[in-house]
């Protein structure tokens, strides 16, 4: 099986792991078929270990094989980190600025009207998980551009620890997607569809990152870093705050710790 896959054309794997990874998020979101009310509690805690996750896949899985690439060329190795690093950052505060979305767990004021704050808040909660999502599919392309690249410090088993990092960090942003909408009277079926679709921006955005490497190779630190500061900025701006709004501080707190050790592990492990 591992033989045929590495036999597939690169796009053709990159398309592989992020349905992958969108179909965890459809899974999470599956959860709200079997329950109308999450414990507050388990979400905030699944947020939290979502974000450790990303957390250091940032830094293990984008900006350590990053730095090493960029040795050896004009600049200094961690000009194009930082670049990248901060550009990454800067992409997503102006997308946050552009588009308005509903941070998971935030509070519509009712005045609106029942249909027209259901409507709107499906459409704000679904454009938020999607924000964190471009990144994501971002770098998982960008790890298997790496491969194709023939970098030393770009593996298979680094691509693959990423990937699966990603998918299990994406159950909780389907949970937060599907959850509140259920709450709110949505339909099972409904809330289902909106909790799943806004992992479908992953596959086109890792599609867009590996061709943008494979053919302009002197870009991938700087795409590796990008993603890695888009991801740390989503995690400042959106799942952190998210997993504490509640006042589990605490056991959030604990949870990112545990999906931090849990991402370092298989990167570690894997790559």
């Amino acid at each position: 099986m591992l033989d045929y896959f590495l036999e597939l054309n690169i796009v053709v794997q990159v398309t592989i792991a992020t349905l992958f990874t969108w179909g965890m998020t459809a899974l999470g979101a599956a959860v709200v078929f079997t329950s109308k009310n999450m414990n507050q509690k388990f979400l905030d805690s699944m947020l939290g270990f979502a974000g450790g996750v990303m957390i250091a896949a940032s830094f293990w899985s984008l900006l350590s094989p990053a730095l090493e690439m960029a040795e050896g060329g004009n600049l200094p190795a961690w000009i194009p980190a930082a670049i990248g690093f901060l550009l990454g950052g800067l992409f997503l505060w102006g997308i946050d600025k552009i588009l308005p979305h509903l941070h998971p767990g935030e509070n519509m004021d009712s005045a609106e009207g029942i249909n027209p704050t259901k409507k709107k808040r499906s459409t704000l909660l679904v454009l938020a998980i999607t924000l964190h999502n471009i990144p994501e599919g971002l770098a998982v392309g960008v790890a298997f551009g790496a491969i194709m690249a023939g970098y030393d410090s770009a593996s298979l088993a680094s691509a693959v620890a990423l990937t699966l990092g990603i998918g299990i960090q994406n159950l909780p942003e389907g949970v937060a997607v599907s959850m509140p909408l259920r709450r709110d009277g949505m339909s099972r079926g409904k809330s289902f569809m909106y909790g799943q679709f806004s992992g479908m921006v992953e596959p086109i955005s890792a599609i867009i990152g590996v061709l943008a490497v494979s053919y302009i190779q002197p870009l991938l630190p700087y795409a590796l870093s990008f993603a890695a500061g888009a991801m740390i900025f989503v995690v400042a701006e959106e799942v952190i705050p998210g997993s504490q709004e509640e006042g589990n501080k605490d056991l959030a707190s604990l949870a990112l710790m545990i999906g931090f050790t849990v991402m370092m592990v298989l990167d570690v492990a894997l790559g």
